[in-house]
């Protein structure tokens, strides 16, 4: 039954190969590395409940659990280049799983042009049997010594976001409620939570631009942080230029700093040298894709949002989702 369902719904997810290579089908696959590149490396899981609510469609499911990852090396300023699945089902069923195919297969097409070779092909994992998990491991290529990394922000550069904020929290809070779509800001809410668009084109263009980036998984607060903490300095933002639609301002009304930590937003955070920001601008421009200047870096750790102390808004909002956060 196992080799069945990898036959039939995952070896067509590994086309693209060079004759030189192997993926589904041996006891493991063989890729070769592209002359003066560094392989970067992803993973994500996803479960039932958690990252997803109960009733997601198994195309969303597994369009997330790969744009995560996607999201990742993004980041990173990689090429897509080949993932794995390690796959935990409860049982066999076959609408579910040729749904869930189609999900992997529509958003590897989508990145496809912006990978090294046309193709973003799976090539293995594994299948058992138990409660619902999703595990991806993406892996992509980089020109060697060109990594975006998080380490490298410094006092005065300047700190941008790409789309929007909190969109993506909205979306969760309307899915767990059992909400219909109303309108087309709504309708964007769920899109931004079960489909993320994975940056991975501005990604790609930040490369040897961007002092320091990382996408934004679980709220801008917490992950600008990481920011913060690897280059051992702090942040000065300004509420007005955060990039929030007027349906997420009305969503948290009451609690203006929710969107900054709701998470699911899988944008890119990242930031620059001020010489450079005509030249984000352009990459704006050329890629459709609105890039915010929300803030600079200072040096003085910490975060503060137009002059307060972060600590001054969280008692309530938190800073961002953890997986171990007391309950």
């Amino acid at each position: 039954m196992e080799f069945e369902l990898i036959d039939r719904y995952f070896t067509p997810l590994s086309h693209g190969l060079a004759t030189d290579e192997l993926g589904i089908g041996d006891d493991g696959a063989i890729m070769t590395p592209p002359a003066g590149h560094q392989l970067v490396v992803v993973t994500d899981t996803s479960i039932a409940g958690v990252h997803f609510p109960h009733g997601t469609s198994a195309f969303d499911m597994a369009w997330k659990a790969l744009a995560v990852n996607l999201s990742d090396l993004a980041a990173m300023g990689a090429h897509p280049a080949f993932y794995s699945l390690a796959l935990t089902l409860e049982r066999y069923d076959q609408a579910w799983l040729q749904d869930f195919a189609s999900g992997l297969a529509a958003l590897a097409q989508q990145v496809s042009h912006q990978t090294l070779n046309g193709f973003l092909p799976l090539i293995g994992g594994d299948t058992t049997r138990g409660l619902l998990s999703i595990t991806i491991t993406a892996h992509g290529w980089v020109k060697t010594g060109s990594t975006l990394r998080r380490n490298g922000a410094k006092p005065g550069d300047v700190i941008f976001v790409s789309g929007h904020l909190g969109e993506g929290g909205l979306g969760l809070q309307m899915a767990l409620a059992g909400q219909q779509t109303e309108s087309l800001a709504t309708a964007a809410a769920l899109a931004k939570l079960n489909r993320p668009e994975p940056r991975v084109a501005l990604g790609l263009a930040l490369v040897d631009l961007a002092t320091s980036a990382i996408d934004i998984s679980d709220g801008l607060l917490a992950d600008l942080n990481h920011i913060l903490q690897a280059s051992s300095v702090g942040a000065e933002l300004n509420m007005l230029s955060m990039p929030i639609t007027d349906s997420v301002k009305a969503w948290s009304a009451a609690d203006p700093i929710k969107p900054l930590v709701a998470g699911d937003d899988y944008e890119l955070c990242f930031t620059l040298d001020p010489a450079n920001i005509q030249r984000a601008m352009q990459i704006s421009a050329q890629l459709g894709l609105k890039l915010s200047r929300i803030g600079v870096v200072s040096d003085s750790l910490g975060i503060r949002i137009d002059g307060k102390c972060l600590t001054q808004f969280t008692e309530t909002s938190g800073n961002g989702f953890s997986h171990f956060a007391s309950q």
